[in-house]
């Protein structure tokens, strides 16, 4: 335990030494941009907060989580790619598996940071937007905590790819071309509850809100059966790799 903490702690002095500020920075930034541009004239006022959280969710879930997904697990493993930075860390009396779940632990917190800045955003745009309803923490949290747990199977495959792969666009340009096909896939009743780049989205979905697919929301079922058995997959194979990996 020991180790790992020391491990952690070695992470995220490299991520301090960072600008992945920015990268947080910019999906609340333009949801909000979003948000304050909503049209609410036609929207009672017990509905302020859902649509608002819907569409500004429509950015962030649809593009930006799940690039962030890949982005984060490139980034931090760039500084083991050069320099001979691998041999230096894997001949350290350290476990592989700590080396992983820290790098895996620090990527899942950047992300839960970026919703939380998320969440920041919205009740920016709810004052600007003088929505006068009580806020519905209820719903946001649900929204929210789901959009973070279907990053998941993204972050392990993408860290996985990012431990393979020396270069740092390749593994990024990946995750980028995968999503994309998001603006398609997610109103895709055969394909959207399968497609594991869709899932952040239709996991932030709140519950009772009309108007298409991605708003019909899937059952938490098919969503945890998609999420959870594509992350045990990507886990499985990613720590194999890199368990196996050469020094």
């Amino acid at each position: 335990m020991k180790t790992f903490i020391h491990v952690l702690a070695a992470e995220r002095l490299k991520m301090a030494r960072s600008r992945l500020w920015i990268v947080l920075l910019a999906s609340p930034t333009l949801a909000a941009l979003i948000g304050v541009l909503a049209d609410l004239s036609n929207t009672p006022d017990s509905e302020a907060w859902m649509t608002l959280l819907m569409a500004m969710a429509m950015l962030h879930g649809l593009l930006f989580l799940p690039i962030m997904a890949g982005l984060f697990p490139s980034f931090i493993c760039r500084y083991e790619h050069t320099g001979g930075g691998w041999k230096q860390l894997l001949v350290l009396p350290i476990s592989r598996g700590a080396v992983y779940f820290a790098k895996l632990l620090i990527v899942f917190t950047l992300l839960a940071l970026s919703q939380l800045l998320f969440l920041a955003a919205l009740l920016i745009v709810g004052f600007v937007q003088q929505v006068s309803a009580p806020i519905p923490w209820g719903m946001i949290a649900t929204s929210l905590l789901g959009g973070l747990i279907a990053c998941l199977p993204l972050v392990t495959l993408q860290l996985g790819i990012s431990l393979m792969w020396s270069s740092f666009a390749a593994p990024l340009s990946v995750n980028v071309s995968l999503t994309i096909p998001n603006l398609l896939i997610v109103n895709s009743a055969q394909i959207g509850p399968f497609y594991p780049w869709a899932q952040p989205l239709l996991a932030m979905m709140p519950r009772g809100g009309e108007g298409g697919y991605v708003a019909a929301h899937l059952p938490y079922e098919s969503l945890a059966i998609t999420v959870i058995g594509s992350f045990i997959i990507f886990l499985s194979a990613g720590l194999l790799y890199f368990r196996r990996k050469a020094v």
